[in-house]
């Protein structure tokens, strides 16, 4: 994670205790933290918490969801024909924009687009983030900090996601 400050600070992604909010979300096919842990800390409520601190710091961080990922907003679903989508769309699936030939109106072009549901007659579609709507508790430990390099100043990121999920569990299934 890379602070306003110019520090990074490495945080061990086993004390951040998301085994519940990784299991919630195991229709996202983005990073969850990471890209997403970076996006929380844009909004500051992580990086205070860390801003300053030495290598050991720990802290129990809870997020509302407007300081995490955004409310859930049900003006983001829609309904579309089934006869615009391949066949084989399955709920878990995303896509980028609604497809061509979309009948919902005033909808963000650009959103990534989760299929909720398949109908044999229409699909439902949520552009609300995966995690949208969630609150996200952290327990988080450091384990250095360092200059940021400038490659991750000019990037905003130390790099890779800690966690990405690609093949999560059922939200009714145990992860451990």
């Amino acid at each position: 994670l890379v602070l306003s400050g110019g520090d990074a600070v490495l945080v061990d992604p086993r004390e951040l205790g998301l085994a519940r909010v990784l299991q919630l979300a195991h229709l996202a096919q983005e990073p969850v933290l990471g890209a997403g842990l970076e996006r929380v800390c844009a909004r500051g409520v992580v990086e205070e918490a860390l801003e300053g601190q030495e290598k050991g710091f720990e802290a129990d961080i809870s997020l509302e969801p407007e300081h995490a990922f955004g409310e859930y907003d049900s003006g983001l679903v829609c309904f579309e024909a089934r006869m615009l989508f391949p066949d084989g769309v399955e709920p878990g699936m995303q896509i980028e924009g609604l497809p061509e030939g979309a009948a919902s109106e005033d909808m963000p072009a650009d959103a990534i687009y989760t299929v909720t549901e398949v109908y044999p007659a229409h699909v439902v579609l949520d552009g609300n983030h995966p995690l949208a709507g969630l609150g996200l508790r952290m327990h988080m430990k450091v384990l250095d900090v360092r200059s940021a390099t400038e490659a991750e100043l000019e990037a905003g990121s130390m790099g890779e996601a800690v966690f990405s999920l690609l093949n999560g569990a059922p939200p009714d299934a145990q992860l451990h």
